[in-house]
């Protein structure tokens, strides 16, 4: 990280692009696209690999997180799959899940405002891919039950929700 701060904890700081890039890096994620304001690469979740893209506003101090589980819901499936992103939605402290018009694929989204001067942290970095990540492996299974297995947007997220008692 060539323009790599650290403040008075410690902490590393850089251009995002340039922080985000040496993440992926230091954890072997694929990284695909390295543009001066996005990349994207690929990160094994719990279900499947999720196609992780960070796009930088310079302009408005936003950096948008976008993590796409690589779910596309058919047009006869739409009504049920806006009824789950509802109920999905209103459990999700940070980011969203939407579909998009264009293609009609499933997407998480975090925007994240960056302080004056728009460095970011590595710790930021580690904890905006997380989130991410982390809502897509717990809202993955709901997509499926209700696209894929025909239920009930409600029972749907019900059933994904169901926590394992224990540890095999």
């Amino acid at each position: 990280m060539a323009t790599a701060l650290k403040d008075k904890l410690g902490n590393d700081y850089g251009a995002p692009m340039d922080v985000l890039a040496a993440l992926f890096d230091a954890r072997g994620w694929a990284l695909d696209t390295h543009a001066d304001e996005e990349l994207g690469g690929e990160i094994q979740g719990a279900w499947v690999k999720y196609q992780v893209r960070a796009v930088l506003r310079p302009e408005d101090g936003v950096l948008q997180l976008i993590c796409l589980p690589d779910i596309r819901v058919g047009k006869d499936r739409l009504p049920c799959a806006y009824e789950l992103l509802g109920l999905v939605n209103e459990q999700v402290w940070l980011g969203h899940f939407d579909i998009w018009s264009h293609g009609r694929v499933l997407v998480y989204r975090h925007g994240a405002l960056l302080p004056d001067g728009g460095m970011l942290s590595v710790g930021q970095a580690q904890a905006l891919i997380e989130s991410a990540v982390d809502e897509c492996d717990r809202f993955y299974p709901a997509f499926q039950f209700a696209l894929w297995g025909n239920k009930s947007p409600a029972d749907a997220l019900e059933a994904a929700m169901i926590d394992a008692a224990g540890e095999a």
